[in-house]
């Protein structure tokens, strides 16, 4: 919209009106805008778990083999004087050779010890070649498949060779002998660890690797070629799985300085406390350090093993950094294989990084293999030395004073620096390096409470970061401290393992085994705990008894049920729905659990949720209900009637606002389908029956014959398959004829059922097949038949629900199927689709075993369907109560087809896998409902995957997965909506100014006062007839709808936008819209006159239409009984309106109000009430009788009043006071006009009047606390249309005379249009509707001519 340039700057409207109107843009709830409505009701894809280890391994024997020939030096090795003589801190010169001998052995094993006691240690001293083959092959027996270690020191002998060999004695010393490592690998086999202490024991590793591959090629050429006189031989064992850990690099030789022991490879990787202290008292740094001595350091006080001691403090930290730096160093896979796997391999590994950062100092490069990133630099060893600095420094005093120790400030800096890392991070950046420590941290009370807290934070951060702390090893930490009794941890411990269990649910069973199950049934009845973590508790143990029969019975035995059952009124909305999915899913195929919820009548406390006021709980309640009826154990008729309550209990849910709910109902009736499949064939039986004899006139027929055909002859309209496929067809023209519908339900000669139209199903509102080409799948009921079915089985029984007999129960749920069929969400439609073709698959099936076996496909296997992963199942008959002459009696008359077992021998019927159709191997082969094609052949190889059947374990619609994400994803974030930085938030602030200035700017316009509105500024042909236009209240687009679609322009550019299917059954038709959320993030509401209420986001953009939700409306407006005008005074009405649409029949259709500031929908057309709807609880909040006989025909609310005005077929306009109770809020009722009101408008201010205009063209004016009328002003006979201004003061008739009147408050024409602007002056069609902008001076006009055309006021005042 052009402005002048000084009607932008005027200050006229001061800048705190902006604000102002801002603010109330703010306050403005959104509908239609929770997660439920903007993404898929699906779990989220399960991350491969990576951290369980599938291999611990233990290394349980080692040898010790040590050739230091004790006085006499190797000739190779030239020794420095003084030279450094300690082997395992023991000098070999202060006593005889062969006790020197003895001692170090002794020694070494000691050392060893510390880190793995329960090894079996074998000494080999100055050993000949026998004595080693002995010694290992007798370890590699012991050992079985476990590891062993093999230390070799080789001071005492010449280098290793560049043959790959090391040396070892003869019998009497004279000789060095050569010991292949070839051989020593056949020895000690494999899983092994090699330690090399030698000088040049890089040459050991890198021959050792060319063995190992040798030995890989021998193994492949034995495999290829069985005659090869390799695979005559002895199979060498492979050595893929060995560690080596070796002193210095090929060309190296090890240090000799005096003041270091001669095994310093070996005292770094059995001693590493001892030689890092040693090691930081001989750096130039240790001067800082008074008074700290070689000596003193002997003296340290404490125990490795004991944290609270100065030594045993020190281990703790050393053991924190060198794990930390392994896990930020190392690829995940190696830490994962050499710091988690086994004890002593981590334990000698996290040493070697020690070693490595002392000998390099001595030039010495150690190497390992596999080989490890280079650690020496990395800053954690600062904070080792840190750390060493503050306990040596207060050594002097602690020795000669006695002073206390003062514990290391370590770990607290660490979780600071974590804290640091949690509070300052960005999303996308490095995982913090302290997360080994705060592992660590967990060990210690003293930090603990910190630790699980910042750890707790940290998981919040998504399912990556569970991923990430399970890999570090957190599992069987937090696993132990559910055996504290402390209660301040828990809150945390709930907290983390809640998030734990929602990335990876498989840790169900460690729980049950460490009966960590009974932590959180304490936390779940303590009522002292706030509802969130009770929450999480629930949580944790609805994932603890899914599919898990252990962990069902575990939580049965502690009491669950009842806990729940507790707290099913709780009034936090999350805890009450994962109260009744716990439930659900504890009695899931678990008969005594579901025996217990009898004994509380269970199934009773859970009917308060089908009413609760949000979607998900309801939708929690019925999912417990179905898996309570769901149960497959014998049947009584105390069980029976418990599921006969339960079904027509659920049945009420059959119009709830929320398809979540609605889908969920129909899997709940599914279950009861499944186990009373015999009495739903004998009722399908009779309704294929029925719809058969009966022919059901099209509901356009009743008004005139002719005009259209029966509803069994014409082709089907698709409903919305795939929205995403309206980028090719947004016409729906082409969509009407891609198939023809189902003439009836009939088998061909063959006897295999007649390919069904699959056009009229929908896979989903937002699935990306294409519209359903006629070979997609097959049906037995189409959507077609199940729409007569549901017409002919008298629709208005289904209000009377409740109190039937028992006997009909059968029929009553089957009709309730079919009403879902039919439901305006496609999703629900599906899987009602899916059951009810199951059952009459079957029943048609079985009423014609004979002419079955005709058909020559017996053996063809058909796809798979993708519901029935592999759960093949054999049963001989139906359900448990099965008839003898339903399926039964297939199995003895029925001739067995060739290499079949025979079916007595099938396991007995198990419908907790889903109830196959009897005998599936007979069927014909079809093509099934959402087949991908064939999946891989179930375990079962002769099973095919024939009709398998529709319902099956598979038939469930995510929703607890889906619920279960919530743990998943961050809780402590702030939204991103209230994130002042968020994209999503200034997108926001700049439409809520585009709003402001709209208003401002169409304020000062329509103040100036508008004399003429003719100016033609859009005119374009729309692809139908135009039924209803609406424009947008602040953007440039109008939507369109005709009778079955919406096309949307740019009224600014004059160009098309869109134009998709909005997927309504071929008898109905679009009579009502409206922009939901327009302030905002808009959606378009649709109105169909079957009721129906559709509900689209993403149109008029780059991306595809797609519904949000649909529900039912109203539920008695089945076009059929739409009501025809009374009396012959509406004559003109019924002229008019069979003028516009011959479908109309007189009838309103739905007309509809809407409430941004409350979020409540009003409802009426055809029917005797007005309906309101609360969007946020998605539920039916009031029913408002109107008292009248005829139809409402428009509906205006007032929130600041609760007023709501609504004109009626008979003339007669009615105001309701929605405050009061059902029988007094009709506090007005005008009876002035003669004949059908077109426009009842009540004005939102405050002593706003109600304008009200009839076909006869007489306008009213009522002040509503006055009885009679204030004005009355008359216009054009004929209208068929008619708008009112709210801003301007102007309304605009529209005439089936071909013309539109434009009034102003007076009465006055201002505007008289008749002739299109260009087009040769081409004169208007008959007006079909007409609409006004809600702030704007425009005038939308849509004509049967299918042109669609803007007025607005002159040019010069824009």
């Amino acid at each position: 919209m052009k402005m002048d340039s000084d009607l932008l700057l005027s200050p006229a409207m001061g800048l705190a009106d902006e604000e102002e109107a801002d603010m109330n843009d703010w306050k403005f709830p959104l509908a239609f805008m929770k997660k439920r409505h903007l993404e898929k009701i699906e779990g989220s894809k399960a991350l491969a778990q990576s951290w369980r280890m599938k291999d611990r391994m233990k290394t349980v024997s080692v040898a010790l083999v040590l050739c230091l020939n004790v006085g006499v030096d190797p000739p190779d090795v030239v020794k420095t004087s003084p030279c450094a003589r300690l082997e395992c801190w023991i000098d070999p010169l202060s006593m005889s050779p062969q006790k020197a001998l003895e001692t170090i052995g002794a020694n070494l094993q000691k050392q060893y010890e510390n880190w793995q006691p329960r090894a079996r240690y074998k000494q080999s001293l100055d050993p000949t070649v026998d004595e080693v083959k002995k010694l290992c092959t007798s370890l590699r027996r012991n050992a079985k498949e476990e590891r062993v270690l093999f230390h070799y020191n080789g001071h005492g002998v010449p280098r290793p060779t560049v043959n790959g060999e090391i040396w070892v004695f003869n019998k009497n010393y004279t000789q060095y002998i050569p010991l292949s490592i070839y051989d020593l690998q056949t020895w000690m086999g494999s899983p092994s660890i090699f330690v090399y202490d030698c000088s040049n024991a890089g040459i050991i590793v890198k021959s050792f690797k060319q063995f190992a591959l040798q030995r890989e090629q021998e193994l492949e050429v034995a495999a290829i070629n069985p005659s090869h006189p390799l695979a005559q031989m002895p199979l060498p064992p492979s050595m893929k799985n060995c560690i080596q850990l070796a002193a210095c690099e090929a060309s190296e030789l090890l240090p000799m300085n005096p003041d270091l022991p001669a095994d310093l490879f070996t005292s770094c990787l059995t001693t590493p406390i001892k030689i890092a202290l040693r090691w930081f008292c001989m750096q130039k740094s240790a001067k800082l350090v008074p008074g700290v001595t070689l000596d003193l350091i002997e003296k340290i006080p404490g125990r490795l093993n004991d944290r609270r001691t100065p030594l045993g403090e020190l281990n703790w930290i050393f053991t924190a950094i060198t794990d930390t730096i392994a896990w930020n160093v190392l690829p995940r896979d190696l830490f994962q294989k050499l710091f988690r796997q086994d004890l002593l391999v981590a334990s000698l590994f996290r040493n070697f990084l020690l070693a490595e950062r002392i000998m390099r100092s001595y030039n010495c490069t150690p190497v390992s293999s596999p080989r490890l990133p280079p650690t020496y630099m990395h800053a954690m060893w600062q904070a080792w030395d840190l750390a060493v600095d503050i306990c040596l420094s207060q050594l002097p005093t602690i020795i000669e004073e006695g002073t206390a120790f003062r514990h290391s400030p370590f770990f607290a800096e660490q979780l600071t620096a974590f804290q640091v890392w949690l509070t300052m991070g960005v999303e996308n950046r490095n995982p913090p390096e302290q997360l080994p420590i705060v592992l660590q941290v967990l060990l210690s009370q003293v930090h603990r409470l910190r630790a699980l807290d910042l750890l707790g934070r940290f998981l919040d951060l998504g399912p990556w970061a569970v991923s990430l702390a399970l890999s570090v090893g957190i599992f069987p930490y937090v696993l132990k401290l559910l055996q504290s009794s402390a209660r301040e941890l828990r809150p945390l411990l709930v907290f983390i393992w809640a998030k734990i269990l929602a990335v990876d649910s498989s840790c169900q069973a460690d729980l049950v085994k460490d009966n960590g199950h009974k932590y959180f049934l304490s936390v779940l009845a303590d009522s002292y705990m706030p509802a969130e973590h009770r929450t999480m508790a629930v949580f944790i143990l609805a994932v603890i008894v899914n599919n898990y029969n252990t962990g069902q019975e575990a939580c049965l035995q502690g009491n669950l049920i009842a806990n729940c059952l507790e707290q099913l009124s709780d009034p936090h909305p999350l805890l009450r729905q994962w109260v009744a999915i716990c439930l659900g899913r504890i009695w899931q195929n678990f008969e005594p659990a579901r025996w217990c919820g009898v004994r509380d009548s269970a199934h009773e406390k859970l009917y308060t949720l089908l009413s609760d006021p949000i979607p998900e709980v309801r939708c929690a309640a019925v999912f417990a209900l179905g898996t309570f009826v769901g149960n497959s154990a014998e049947r009584t008729d105390h069980s029976t009637t418990i599921d006969h309550n339960v079904a027509m209990m659920l049945a009420q849910l059959i119009n709830d606002g929320s398809p979540v709910v609605r889908k969920e109902l129909v899997v709940a009736l599914s279950h009861l389908v499944v186990q009373y499949e015999s009495n739903f064939c004998t009722v399908a039986l009779q309704f294929i029956e029925e719809e058969k004899n009966y022919t059901v006139q099209s509901p356009a027929n009743t008004a005139e014959q002719g005009n259209q055909t029966p509803v069994r002859d014409s082709p089907a309209i698709p409903r919305l398959r795939s929205v995403n496929s309206y980028t090719n067809i947004r016409a729906v023209n082409t969509a009407r004829n891609l198939n023809k519908s189902l003439q009836n339900l009939n088998l061909n000669e063959e006897g295999a059922p007649a390919a069904f139209s699959p056009g009229n199903l929908s896979t989903s509102s937002s699935a990306s097949s294409t519209l359903g080409s006629p070979d997609n799948d097959e049906y037995i009921l189409s959507f077609e038949t199940i729409d007569k079915m549901r017409r002919v089985s008298s629709y208005s029984s289904l209000n009377s629900l409740i109190g039937v007999s028992f006997n009909s129960v059968y029929t009553q749920i089957w009709r309730v199927l079919l009403h879902l069929a039919a439901d305006p969400f496609p999703e629900v439609s599906d899987l009602a689709m899916k059951v009810l073709n199951s059952i009459a698959y079957k029943a048609t099936m079985n009423a014609r075993p004979q002419r079955i076996l005709d058909s020559g496909s017996l053996t063809q296997s058909a796809p798979a369907s993708p519901t029935s992963k592999g759960t093949h199942i054999h049963q001989a008959g139906g359900s448990p109560p099965m008839p003898s002459t339903s399926s039964s009696s297939l199995t003895n008359d029925v001739p067995k087809p060739a290499a079949r077992e025979p079916p007595s021998t099938r396991p007995p019927y198990t419908p907790t896998l889903g109830g196959q159709a009897p005998h599936s191997h007979q069927f014909p082969r079809t093509r099934k409902m959402f087949d991908k094609g064939p999946e891989q052949a179930g375990e079962d190889g002769d099973e095919p995957g024939g009709h398998r059947n529709y319902i099956c374990p598979a038939l469930q619609t995510g929703l607890c997965d889906w619920s279960a994400k919530y743990f998943a994803q961050p809780v402590m974030k702030i939204p991103e909506e209230h994130d002042l930085e968020s994209q999503v938030r200034m997108e926001r602030q700049w439409r809520f100014l585009r709003n402001t200035r709209v208003r401002r700017q169409s304020r000062a316009f329509t103040q100036r006062g508008i004399s003429r509105l003719d100016d033609q500024i859009f005119i374009n042909r729309n692809p139908g007839v135009p039924s209803v236009v609406k424009f947008h209240p602040f953007n440039t687009c109008i939507a369109v709808a005709d009778k079955d679609s919406i096309c949307f322009w740019d009224w600014e550019k004059g160009e098309r936008l869109d134009y998709f299917y909005n997927g309504n059954p071929r008898y109905t038709r679009i009579t009502a819209m409206e922009y939901l959320n327009g302030h905002d993030c808009s959606l378009l509401l649709t109105a169909t006159d079957d009721g129906a209420l559709r509900i689209w986001k993403n149109f008029a953009d780059q991306k595809n239409p797609e519904m949000v939700t649909a529900w039912q409306g109203l539920s008695d407006m089945l076009p059929t009984t739409r009501g025809q005008p009374p009396t012959s005074a509406h004559s003109l009405a019924r002229r008019v309106s069979i003028y516009l649409d011959r479908s109309k029949q007189g009838g309103a259709g739905m007309v509809v109000d809407w409430e941004q500031e409350t979020g409540l929908l009003m409802t009426s057309g055809d029917v005797r009430v007005v309906r309101i709807w609360d969007t946020d609880r998605e539920m039916k909040v009031q029913d408002i009788p109107t008292g009248a006989d005829s139809c409402v025909t428009s509906l205006s609310c007032d929130s600041q009043r609760s007023l709501i005005a609504a004109g009626l077929g008979d003339g007669s306009v009615r105001v309701f006071d929605r405050r009061m109770s059902p029988n007094d809020c009709r506090v007005m009722t005008y009876r002035e006009h003669g004949a059908w009101v077109v426009k009842a408008h009540l004005q939102k201010e405050t002593d706003g009047h109600i304008i009200s205009v009839s076909v006869n063209g007489d306008v009213r004016f009522f002040e509503p606390r006055m009885p009679d009328s204030i004005n009355v002003l008359q216009t054009v006979k004929g209208l068929t249309a008619l708008d009112i201004h709210p801003q301007a003061n102007l309304f605009a008739c529209g005439s089936m005379n071909q013309f539109i009147a434009v009034y102003n408050a007076n009465g006055d024409v201002i505007s008289n249009i008749k002739y299109y602007d260009g087009f040769m002056g081409q004169r208007i069609g008959a007006i079909s509707c007409l609409a006004f902008h809600p702030f704007w001076p425009h005038l939308a006009v849509g004509s049967n001519d299918y042109y669609m055309s803007i007025y607005s006021a002159e040019k010069r005042l824009r």
